[in-house]
C-alpha cells in the first residue's frame, strides 16, 4: 500500500442518520480513512462495492431486501478484483443477534449506537489485518471473510421425513421427478429451476424452504442460488483465480461454487 494513498471504506446502512453517525465516528477515530460512499441497502452495497472496490466494508446486518450477511456472501461470489477483497465489519443493533457466534468466529462487528471506544478497537484490529498492497494477494480478505462467516452461515437441517419426489411444472404439464434424478436446484427470480437428465422444470419454492427437505448427505448448497446433488457431480476444477467449478453427469452445464462454501469440496 502506498503510504500516500488513504484506505477507503464503504458504509451500508438503511438509516441515513446512523450511516452519518458511523461515518463521523470513523473520521474521529481514524482520520486517515476515506469514506468512499454509503449504500442504503444490501443490494446497493454489493453494486457499489464492485464498482468502488473499497478496502473496508461496514455492513449493517438488518437491511431491507438483502441482509448484510447475504450481501457479504453475494459479494464473495461476484468479486473479480483486481483489488483484494475488502475487510468486512458487521454492524448490528441487536445484542442477541449472533453475537456469541461473532465472538467465537472472531468476526469484526460493532453494536449500535456506535461508540468511539468500541469502534477504535475495531480500527486497531483492521489496521493489524491490512497489509501493504505489495504484500497482498487477491484472496487475503476473502480468506478472512470465509473464516469469519463459517460460524454464521445456516446449517442444513430438516425434518425426519425427506422429500422423495418433486412436483415441477413444464409449461402446463406437471412432472413427478424423483429427487435422486435431480442434478441441481437453481434459483430463478420467483421460481426454482429443477435440473435433471430429463430436462428442466420449475417449482415455486425458495431454496431456503427447499433445503431442509433434502438429504444433507446427498444435497449441498454451493452458493446463494444453487443446491447440487453430489451424486451427479463427476469432477471439480479451479480456474487461475482459484474459483471452483463443478462438472455434472449427463449435463453440459457447470456450477460455480461460492468461495464461502468451497471448503466443502477440498477432497475433490
Amino acid at each position: 500500500m502506498n503510504p500516500s494513498t488513504p484506505l477507503r471504506a464503504l458504509i451500508a446502512e438503511d438509516e441515513p442518520i446512523l450511516a452519518a453517525t458511523l461515518a463521523a465516528t470513523l473520521r474521529r477515530v481514524w482520520p486517515d480513512l476515506a469514506i468512499a460512499g454509503t449504500a442504503p441497502n444490501g443490494v446497493a452495497a454489493v453494486q457499489q462495492a464492485l464498482e468502488l472496490q473499497p478496502d473496508i466494508l461496514f455492513l449493517d446486518i438488518k437491511m431491507p431486501g438483502q441482509s448484510g450477511l447475504e450481501a457479504a456472501q453475494e459479494l464473495a461470489e461476484r468479486w473479480e478484483g483486481p483489488r483484494p477483497f475488502p475487510q468486512v465489519v458487521f454492524v448490528t443493533a441487536y445484542d442477541d443477534y449472533a453475537v456469541q457466534a461473532f465472538e467465537q468466529a472472531a468476526v469484526d462487528y460493532v453494536m449500535k449506537p456506535v461508540s468511539d471506544a468500541r469502534l477504535a478497537r475495531t480500527v486497531e484490529r483492521l489496521k493489524a489485518r491490512i497489509v501493504p498492497t505489495s504484500e497482498k494477494t487477491a484472496d487475503d480478505g476473502l480468506a478472512q471473510l470465509v473464516e469469519q462467516m463459517r460460524a454464521l452461515l445456516p446449517e442444513a437441517g430438516g425434518p425426519a421425513e425427506r422429500l422423495t419426489v418433486v412436483r415441477a411444472a413444464v409449461g402446463s404439464i406437471i412432472r413427478m421427478i424423483p429427487v435422486q434424478d435431480v442434478a441441481y436446484f437453481q434459483a430463478l427470480d420467483k421460481y426454482v429451476n429443477v435440473a435433471s437428465a430429463g430436462g428442466d422444470a420449475l417449482i415455486r419454492l425458495s431454496l431456503k424452504d427447499l433445503l431442509p427437505q433434502l438429504d444433507p448427505d446427498q444435497f449441498r448448497q454451493i452458493s446463494r442460488g444453487a443446491i447440487v446433488n453430489m451424486r451427479h457431480v463427476t469432477s471439480a476444477s479451479r480456474d487461475d483465480a482459484g474459483k471452483l467449478t463443478l462438472h455434472l453427469r449427463d449435463r453440459a452445464d457447470t456450477l460455480r461454487v461460492s468461495p464461502l462454501l468451497a471448503h466443502l469440496f477440498r477432497q475433490m
